[in-house]
């Protein structure tokens, strides 16, 4: 697979796990395991990109004793989410187009 095309879809992977409720990086990889298996250097810096480019928020908080990070998504990376919905109706549709040919012959 193509690395630009991987990372990007590690990226929204990230972000779908964090849409309905902050979360933390283990409980990140636990929940996108079934989709993807990631380790935590990747994860940590998918998060900091992300955190960079606006798509998340970090607090942390105290839980056991020690500080664990949160992470939120934010109102961008909400729409990140949407953008990519969109692009990947067009990647099935041309997906369906390369099935056809290929079914043809």
């Amino acid at each position: 697979m193509d690395i630009q095309l991987k990372r990007g879809l590690l990226d929204i992977c990230v972000l779908a796990a964090i849409r309905s409720e902050d979360s933390y990086g283990y409980q990140i990889i636990k929940d996108i395991k079934p989709c993807i298996d990631m380790s935590e250097s990747t994860l940590y810096t998918i998060l900091k990109r992300l955190e960079l480019a606006g798509m998340l928020t970090v607090r942390a908080s105290e839980h056991g004793g020690r500080l664990r990070k949160y992470y939120h998504i934010t109102d961008l990376g909400l729409k990140r989410l949407e953008e990519f919905r969109e692009e990947w109706r067009e990647v099935m549709s041309i997906y369906q187009f390369v099935i056809k040919e290929e079914e043809s012959k």
